[in-house]
Order: structure tokens, then sequence, then C-alpha cells
């Protein structure tokens, strides 16, 4: 399963937590939710994956 881990407001921002997170080697994808300039990106790693993802975004942003 999917978890979110991250709600970005900005594509560039969640395409940039995105590669970095690949590089440190998680699975992760990102999904738009809205339209235009109101939408939001979240990003998801496996739930297993998910405490430890979180914790590089925190120690990166």
């Amino acid at each position: 399963m999917w978890t979110v881990i991250h709600v970005a407001h900005q594509e560039e921002e969640a395409q940039r937590i995105k590669e970095k997170l690949n590089t440190e080697g998680f699975l992760v994808k990102f999904r738009k939710i809205g339209k235009l300039d109101d939408a939001i990106f979240e990003l998801l790693v496996p739930e297993s994956e998910a405490g430890e993802a979180h914790g590089v975004i925190n120690n990166q942003y």
C-alpha cells in the first residue's frame, strides 16, 4: 500500500523531493490533486518505507 508522506504546493517542489528520495533508494510517486493553480501534489512511498522517507524529507527541507 502507498502512503502520502508529503504534500507540495508546486510541481517543481514535488519533483525535486521525488528525485532526492529516488537518489536515496526509495520508490516514490506523486499525484496531482485539483486543477490548475489550485492543485497540490502528494508524494507517496510504500507504507513500509514511509517513516524513513519522511525522515529524509525532514532532514533536507
